[in-house]
């Protein structure tokens, strides 16, 4: 357990700032790059656990890396080098202020939702009659914005980002066709591993010269639900749960135990042996997701490792 990586304080060449995110580090260089260190912690309902899982990071930035590459000739991104199995170096970019987030099936949130009776989800009308992980008919996209206060995202319609200028028309548009494409691709590449892609988020911002990137992660256990396309059929009519590749098996262990993320809740012993379920069950999900055997990082002293790979790229 002290192998992990859950804090950094480098202080590379021409560091200009950092900023600290629930699981990510990224460290300014010169107001030209962005260093992006992917550490061990895991974010749950808001909320960071108190233990680093091992390997996480390296998980984490190693799938968003090749499905960057595996997008890159439909949908430019910032990513420039990594240095490190946590580490990715990328552009400078100004980040639009929504997160756009894509369902092709009617899970957590949206089912959630629908089951209140909702028929409207960011301003999307969803049909009558869905079960809980039904296909929709095409699928949806609902964006979502980061609270005022404290980290929660909230719901936001289309028509709300535009008479509230948080993004412009003409940029709204490229983000919708930019998200429709890589669903598209991601979808593609999860059928291909026996996989579906249930919903995702994608994130975009824009470099110094006005062009418009996929930026953070794509298509990670994090920021996206899959399911096992073999019996998903036979599990939707029999009105039985998904069998799905996620992190929801963290927050379903956390609600058993108590905790939602709630006031006035405290998060749950998380033993040594729970932990290193986590990180088996991570490396599971970077074999599914990849079709590649996860190769362990050295993290006898991952610290030093990764500082010394980000100054041998810098120079």
């Amino acid at each position: 357990m002290n192998n992990t990586i859950t804090d950094t304080n480098f202080n590379f060449p021409n560091q200009k700032s950092v900023y600290k995110g629930k699981v990510r580090e990224v460290y300014n260089i010169n107001d030209e790059q962005l260093v992006m260190i992917a550490t061990d912690r895991l974010s749950a309902f808001d909320v960071v656990m108190p233990k680093g899982i091992p390997y996480k990071g390296q998980i984490l930035n190693q799938i968003a890396t090749k499905m960057m590459k595996a997008t890159e000739d439909l949908v430019p991104n910032w990513l420039v080098a990594t240095p490190d199995p946590n580490v990715a170096v990328g552009h400078l970019c100004e980040p639009f202020k929504v997160e756009m987030v894509i369902r092709g099936y009617m899970s957590g949130h949206a089912a959630r939702e629908y089951k209140s009776g909702k028929r409207m989800l960011c301003g999307v009308p969803m049909p009558e009659g869905m079960k809980e992980n039904d296909k929709f008919p095409e699928p949806i996209i609902t964006p979502a914005t980061k609270a005022e206060q404290g980290d929660h995202d909230e719901d936001i319609s289309r028509e709300d980002i535009l008479a509230k200028e948080i993004v412009s028309e003409e940029d709204y548009i490229i983000l919708e066709d930019y998200t429709r494409k890589l669903f598209q691709r991601g979808s593609e590449i999860a059928a291909s591993r026996g996989l579906i892609l249930v919903d995702t988020k994608y994130e975009f911002g824009k470099t110094k010269d006005g062009q418009i990137v996929l930026i953070d992660e794509i298509h990670t256990p994090d920021s996206s639900r899959y399911f096992y396309a073999d019996g998903y059929q036979e599990r939707q009519d029999r009105g039985e749960v998904q069998k799905q590749l996620s992190k929801e098996f963290v927050r379903q262990w956390l609600i058993s135990n108590g905790f939602q993320g709630l006031e006035g809740q405290t998060v749950p012993f998380m033993s040594d042996e729970y932990i290193e379920t986590v990180s088996e069950r991570y490396i599971e999900l970077y074999e599914n997701i990849t079709g590649e055997s996860f190769v362990k990082a050295d993290v006898s002293n991952i610290q030093e490792r990764i500082e010394e790979s980000v100054l041998n790229y810098l120079k």
